[in-house]
Parts: C-alpha cells; structure tokens; sequence
C-alpha cells in the first residue's frame, strides 16, 4: 500500500478490497490525475482509494504523473526521551528539508535537522518511514520524504532558522506531543504513529 497526501487528504493505492472511511473508490487504470487532485479539493472528500491488482507496477506509473522531489528529516529525542518540533506558518512540524545533487539521504536529513533546528551532535537510529504528498508549483511536485528516527546532544540552547520561516522550536514530552499533534499535518501524525509502533 502506498499512501499520498494532497492537503492533508490521502489518496491510497493499495490492492485490498476492504472498504475505508466513505473514500471515493476508483480502479487505477480509469483514472485522471488532475481530475483525483481537483476530487480531493472538494471539501466533501475525505480521501480516495485507487485500487490495483499491480501495484507496484501501477505504484511506478502514478510517480510518472509528479515532479519528484526527495527530502530526508528527523524525528529526533533527546535523553529524555522528548521529541524535537519545529514551529512554522502555525504549524507544529518535524525537521526535514530538500537533498541536496550528490548528497546522501543520510547526510540530508542530519544537514537539514541541524541547519533547521541548531542543534548538533545528531545520530541516526534507523530508518522509519516515507511519506509523499502533492503540491502544485509549476506542475504536480510529489514531495518524497525519507524520515529517520534520531538522538540529539541537546545541552545547547536551540535555534530556529528564522530565515526559513522557522520561529521555535522546542523538546515536547509526551503530553505536550500530544498537543502538538492536533495541529500538525497528516505526515507527521504518520510519521509519529510508525516511531511509537517500534
């Protein structure tokens, strides 16, 4: 299953039957891109199943419609076990950022974690997830982002890189987490969902 968001409302292409939340459900093979973006435009449209036989052959042909655009991130802890956000345009969000040509995912994420947040010292875990989602600038971008699970030397006092919009950023425990959650974006929630599953 692959799951892609566009405003925060997910198009899932998956080769199950099982119903899912009154999504509109389509074949793979009868559908337009533009048409599913502009469905989900619709405030009425909680998301949109595309169900394949083929998925990874048909996972492939989807990207074919998007400019790809690879990111890597952190979900980072302190000693405490806290979780590092960033706070941008009102949102609460976890650092991530574009690869730069000749970089490796790896590398991004630490770089971008670093630059994004001001703190130092970082080291990858494992990997956790990918997500995608879609947004239009110049055509149809399909921002891919690889997240890593990371632990942080955070005795420093950190900092928001203003200049990319950022005004804090903060360790949240757990209840605090919780809260930030509630207004955060659907890749987030997933990509806190798939840490908290080990």
């Amino acid at each position: 299953m692959y799951k892609v968001f566009v405003n925060d409302k997910p198009i899932i292409i998956t080769s199950s039957t099982k119903k899912v939340n009154n999504f509109l459900r389509y074949s793979f093979n009868n559908i337009v891109i533009e048409d599913l973006i502009y469905n989900l435009k619709d405030k009425n449209s909680k998301g949109i199943i595309l169900y394949t036989e083929q998925i990874e052959q048909d996972w492939h042909i989807f990207l074919q419609n998007f400019n790809l655009i690879p990111a890597a991130g952190g979900l980072v802890l302190n000693s405490k076990n806290e979780v590092l956000f960033i706070y941008r345009n009102n949102i609460w969000d976890l650092p991530k950022g574009w690869i730069d040509k000749g970089e490796t995912i790896e590398n991004a994420a630490i770089r971008e974690v670093e630059e994004e947040c001001g703190v130092f010292n970082l080291k990858i875990i494992k990997p956790l997830i990918t997500t995608y989602h879609v947004y239009e600038h110049k055509g149809f971008n399909l921002k891919q982002t690889y997240w890593f699970l990371m632990t942080a030397d955070a005795t420093k006092e950190l900092t928001p890189q203003l200049e990319e919009g950022i005004t804090k950023v903060v360790f949240k425990n757990e209840q605090e987490t919780q809260k930030a959650l509630k207004n955060t974006y659907a890749n987030i929630q997933l990509v806190y969902d798939t840490f908290k599953e080990g």
